[in-house]
């Protein structure tokens, strides 16, 4: 167990290093398969379970306010995939049993599909047409001596966070959505 000496801000200094260094320790083009994938997508819907299925829900959210055409599995209003579409699924400790299911689904419906893991030799990877490496402790790896501070996957959700906070402003750029677009899809029912 790590120890917790120190002030909030001391924690949250070594919380923080450790999501900074999964950034950066991708390369420069990491994001770029991913990004090529989501802009040319008619419609995208996204997965994950726990946590990482928060993440996925947020990401989701954002491909939204680009103007994309973005779901959530599992939602009522989750249409179909086939031919053009793209399932994007996060499995960080390499598969779910779930986010595998569903990858075969969809290549089976003609979908493409794009994987966030920081396993990629897991059984997820294996199944998807891109996958995206964030090379973070998950569950899978949480015990080693040189385990982060945080706990359990919460580094890899961390990272995965910024990641699609990272695609989705290379996504802008691509497609040419200004800022003020993008806030005029944010819902008024809040």
């Amino acid at each position: 167990m790590t120890s917790l000496d120190g002030d909030l801000q001391t924690l949250a200094e070594r919380a923080l290093d450790d999501v900074r260094a999964v950034l950066g320790r991708l390369p420069n083009d990491a994001l770029d398969p991913a990004i090529d994938a989501l802009a040319s997508a008619a419609r995208i819907v996204c997965y994950g379970v726990g946590r990482e299925g928060l993440m996925m829900r947020a990401f989701a959210m954002r491909l939204y306010h680009l103007g994309l055409d973005a779901h959530v599995v599992g939602d009522m209003a989750a249409p179909p995939v086939g031919n053009g579409d793209l399932l994007a699924a996060s499995a960080g400790p390499g598969g779910f049993s779930t986010v595998d299911a569903l990858l075969r689904v969809a290549r089976d419906a003609g979908a493409r599909t794009l994987l966030f893991t920081a396993q990629p030799g897991g059984s997820a990877a294996a199944l998807a047409d891109v996958v995206c490496v964030l090379p973070a402790q998950t569950m899978a790896d949480d015990r080693r001596a040189s385990a982060s501070l945080l706990p359990m996957g919460s580094v890899y959700e961390g990272a995965q966070f910024f990641i699609h906070e990272l695609l989705v402003l290379k996504l802008r750029e691509r497609l040419r959505v200004s800022p003020d677009a993008m806030r005029a899809r944010h819902t008024n029912l809040e």
